[in-house]
């Protein structure tokens, strides 16, 4: 069984490791640059701010990790802020417009496109709220930089679910399990009321205003129709057990992202 890594990105795959001549001998078309990108925003009373930007880092350290001998990845270091207005309203939260995120993102990747020989690009996104942009953002990095692109999104990945009465979308059983696998030192459990104090009709509300692919509304975690002290879920429900199962199924998965890359790659070639 595989252990929860440790935190930090192993040095062997990480890309800032590495001097500049070995960049040039040790990379290749083929190989892989993984981008982690997170958020800096509220998360409850339990979770820190960067908890998007763990998640992010961490699950690109483990992929990288288990399928290095397989696939040419190096790691980049996090963008640790996203796009986060649904949670402006609590303190600590910093969210860039959209402007500066693209900007920061295509530069990024102008950047790497003229500094390495890596011609794949794979994003491990920790934050729901980024989604959208990177995902129509996919076109310009791949037509303006040639990158091989993906956007993946961890959690969304793994063939585990929660099995909360609750849709899980901020802070709540899922996202607070996989923090307890991954970083328990930062996870104050003891910080949560027993229960989360929403019902039936939140349930309602969240599919509504959050989770209908047919309408979209800008939502915000302070809406006590949805949301509970910042949290949109179950978190007192939350056990490591059930993150180290998420975290396993998500890793596993992106195999499948990688056949895919792999064989994007070759035509292209």
């Amino acid at each position: 069984m595989q252990q929860p890594w440790s935190g930090t990105p192993s040095s062997a795959r990480y890309l800032g490791r590495l001097t500049s001549s070995e960049v040039e001998q040790r990379l290749s078309p083929a190989s892989i640059l993984c981008l982690p990108i997170g958020a800096w925003e509220q998360h409850g009373p339990h979770l820190p701010l960067d908890t998007d930007t763990i998640l992010a880092d961490r699950f690109a350290c483990r992929v990288a990790e288990r399928w290095q001998h397989q696939h040419d990845v190096w790691l980049l270091p996090p963008i640790p802020y996203g796009l986060s207005r649904e949670h402006k309203w609590a303190a600590g939260t910093v969210s860039l417009s959209i402007r500066l995120f693209s900007d920061l993102l295509l530069g990024l990747c102008e950047e790497m496109a003229a500094s390495t020989p890596a011609k794949n690009l794979l994003i491990v996104n920790g934050h729901g709220g980024n989604r959208g942009i990177l995902d129509a953002m996919l076109y310009d990095i791949e037509d303006r930089f040639g990158f091989n692109a993906c956007v993946t999104h961890p959690t969304a990945l793994s063939q585990v679910r929660s099995g909360s009465p609750m849709p899980e979308v901020h802070g709540g059983m899922s996202e607070t399990s996989v923090m307890l696998a991954i970083a328990s030192d930062a996870v104050h459990m003891d910080r949560l009321p027993p229960r989360s104090g929403l019902g039936t009709s939140s349930a309602d509300a969240i599919r509504e205003l959050i989770m209908d692919r047919g309408a979209s509304w800008a939502w915000r975690s302070d809406d006590a129709t949805i949301a509970s002290l910042g949290i949109i879920g179950e978190a007192h429900l939350a056990t490591s057990e059930l993150g180290r199962r998420i975290v396993e199924s998500a890793v596993e998965e992106y195999g499948r992202v990688f056949e895919r890359l792999a064989e994007r790659n070759s035509r292209r070639e």
